[in-house]
């Protein structure tokens, strides 16, 4: 496997599933632009260093968290994300109107209200893959009928969630919460308001093999593009 290994560490590692995901799916000028980011990021946390400009997704995830479960309202809260960050106003819209295209509909099926359940989060390493994989920030949520459903956020605008992505994040998912049973999980795009479950998006049994090509893929980019900076 082609990997830089230097003062900076192996690429690609301790990095956040969804953010793995859009790197593997991006193609051509916006995939070296992600590479590129993702390097400067891991250059930076080597030298103590604090790269980028802050999460302005988390905060939203936070606020969709709070509709979810009655604590707040996504739509004030969006609106005032986007009056102390008016540059991130298309893409809070973005994120906010899609969400609660998902989440209004799921509403529909029951009146009762929706709590907490066991939260999840982890870093796992994937079979064949070398790469210490975080996930976190899953919405897990308990309804009125005692189910449990654990959602798992894409948020990115570009690349959309493929169903060969979305395959993809449930098998990671699926083995990263071995004592979570499939059909609790859920992966959401959170922009297009679509989410996929392993009843409608069952695998095919090469997950394992497709994750590592394009990982190794992925990687093999990372590293070449490492070389353009100094140590």
């Amino acid at each position: 496997m082609s990997a830089y290994v230097g003062e900076v560490g192996l690429s690609l590692q301790g990095i956040h599933l969804r953010k793995l995901l859009k790197i593997m799916f991006l193609e051509g000028a916006p995939r070296i632009t992600a590479l590129r980011s993702d390097i400067r990021e891991d250059i930076a946390r080597q030298r103590g260093e604090n790269e980028g400009g802050g999460d302005f997704y988390g905060p939203f995830w936070r606020d969709a968290k709070d509709h979810v479960f009655g604590v707040a309202d996504l739509r004030e809260q969006t609106r005032v994300r986007i009056e102390s960050n008016p540059r991130r106003a298309a893409l809070y819209d973005r994120l906010q109107t899609g969400f609660l295209l998902w989440w209004d509909q799921r509403r529909r099926w029951t009146n009762q209200p929706f709590v907490p359940a066991a939260g999840l989060k982890t870093t796992v390493r994937l079979p064949g893959v070398d790469a210490s994989i975080k996930i976190a920030s899953v919405l897990s949520v308990r309804d009125g009928r005692e189910e449990d459903r654990f959602v798992y956020p894409y948020w990115f605008p570009e690349p959309a969630l493929s169903e060969q992505a979305a395959r993809l994040a449930l098998w990671a998912l699926a083995q990263a919460f071995q004592n979570v049973a499939g059909d609790e999980l859920r992966v959401l795009d959170v922009i297009r308001g679509q989410t996929f479950s392993l009843d409608r998006n069952p695998l095919l049994g090469d997950e394992a093999t497709v994750f590592k090509r394009r990982f190794e893929a992925a990687q093999r980019d990372w590293a070449e593009l490492r070389r353009e900076y100094p140590d």
